[in-house]
């Protein structure tokens, strides 16, 4: 069975880091883009960054930019979301999802129809 499971969310203060992990079973992660999406309560779904399946491109979304690092390690079949100087309104829940449709160069994080496997989540409050 195809799953991803999302790791690392937790409590933080502003200005703290986390490391998500977005790990792989049953599957390979080798050719597929991954990207990472959270909701906040009463929020729609956005998308938050994504890494094509070679690794070469990543997309952030303009609120992220210069504080979240998106990278892979397919030896590992795990994919990371390194979240620097949180602020509150990142809190959310975060989902990671596998693009198996994008070219091996290409992610697409600002729509959500590439993407069909997706994780459970993992939340991430931040707060003082």
């Amino acid at each position: 069975q195809l799953a991803l499971v999302e790791s690392g969310g937790g409590l933080v203060q502003p200005g703290g880091s986390l490391r998500l992990s977005c790990a792989a079973s049953g599957f390979s992660l080798d050719y597929y883009a991954i990207g990472w999406f959270r909701q906040a309560p009463g929020k729609e779904r956005e998308g938050v960054s994504c890494i094509s399946s070679s690794g070469g491109s990543t997309n952030y979304a303009d609120s992220v930019k210069g504080r979240f690092t998106i990278s892979r390690d397919n030896a590992k079949n795990t994919v990371f979301l390194q979240m620097n100087n949180l602020k509150p309104e990142d809190a959310a829940t975060y989902y990671c999802a596998s693009d198996r449709w994008s070219n091996y160069h290409n992610c697409r994080h600002y729509t959500e129809a590439p993407y069909d496997v997706w994780g459970q989540g993992t939340q991430v409050t931040v707060s003082s």
